[in-house]
């Protein structure tokens, strides 16, 4: 076995992509000529037997290479299994790779010590990326495929498949096939080629409204399923109240304290400088007197479509 790899390896988290790509890596230093025989991949099940795994452990591999045995869903191995697998890795077979795979496993877990103490880089953390570093993810993605994607085709794509990077890195492989020869993928590309299956998240229209875009906040307000318009108007003053502080803040050169006055960190609000922008001088104030109008009105039996469809376009300067 290469010296450079561990006897075993616990590939953790929920970034589906990122822990196929680290299995990848590990099957690609098998032997050429020789992965049939050096690999065995298994899926953890309450059927497994703790010999039998431990036989595959101890199997030499063939060729001069090394042995990679992979289980997949280690979360759900049996106690008597993850026992002999705690036990074998006090002297495991230094020609075997053991890699386990699991979406979530405890720190405190016998089994997460165990690999722990293999090696500096046993653990291999996979945890999903937060949403509002997907678009650099994307571009990533577009990138390993010779393309570029526009940051608003990133946003549109997290907004309409979720934040699934295996989706994502699926639809983008879809996305440069269909606009290789522009050699960048647009908004307008996204719009037309991907469809919907994530849900509308109340934020996504709220960024909207914030942006003053009533077209693509109608869309946003239409898509989303059994929404509670009285719910959805006092997010939207949640949100309005923050651009009245950011405004007020920016007006005195005091824009640094924006964050801090609002409780919040700073990749939160790294919009609301922009947002609070295009509001002119008392239009929010307006804004906050038209949410109040809108929430009594639904209180005391407004038809909610058309009153919140109004409170959008006003807010959105549109109306």
């Amino acid at each position: 076995m290469a010296n450079e790899l561990l006897a075993a390896y616990l590939v953790v988290g929920s970034d589906e992509l990122r822990a196929k790509r680290v299995v990848a890596r590990l099957k690609r230093r098998l032997e050429p000529g020789f992965e049939a025989f050096n690999l065995d991949e298994r899926v953890a099940t309450s059927e497994m037997e703790p010999q039998e795994l431990l036989g595959s452990l101890n199997t030499l591999p063939f060729g001069a290479g090394f042995r990679l045995v992979l289980i997949s869903g280690a979360e759900h191995l049996p106690k008597e299994v993850s026992e002999a697998i705690i036990t074998y890795l006090a002297d495991p077979n230094p020609s075997c790779v053991l890699c386990l795979v699991a979406e979530k496993l405890p720190k405190t877990a016998r089994l997460y010590k165990a690999v722990a103490k293999v090696g500096d880089k046993s653990i291999i953390e996979c945890a999903p990326a937060k949403r509002w570093d997907l678009p650099k993810s994307i571009a990533h993605m577009a990138q390993e495929r010779g393309m570029r994607i526009e940051g608003r085709a990133a946003e549109e794509l997290v907004s309409r498949v979720g934040e699934s990077t295996t989706m994502l890195d699926r639809q983008i492989g879809t996305l440069s096939e269909l606009c290789r020869a522009a050699g960048v993928i647009t908004l307008q590309d996204v719009e037309r080629y991907v469809t919907r299956t994530a849900e509308v998240k109340p934020w996504d229209f709220l960024d909207a409204v914030s942006a003053r875009d009533a077209r693509r906040s109608l869309e946003l307000y239409q898509l989303m399923q059994n929404p509670s318009e009285i719910a959805l108007v006092a997010m939207l003053v949640g949100r309005l109240r923050e651009l009245v502080c950011t405004q007020s803040l920016s007006q005195r050169g005091q824009a640094r304290d924006v964050a801090p006055a609002l409780g919040k960190q700073a990749w939160q609000i790294k919009n609301h400088a922009r947002w609070a922008a295009r509001f002119g001088r008392g239009e929010l104030s307006r804004a906050l007197a038209a949410c109040a109008r809108a929430d009594k009105a639904l209180k005391t039996g407004a038809d909610p479509k058309i009153e919140f469809t109004r409170l959008v376009l006003a807010v959105c300067g549109a109306a």
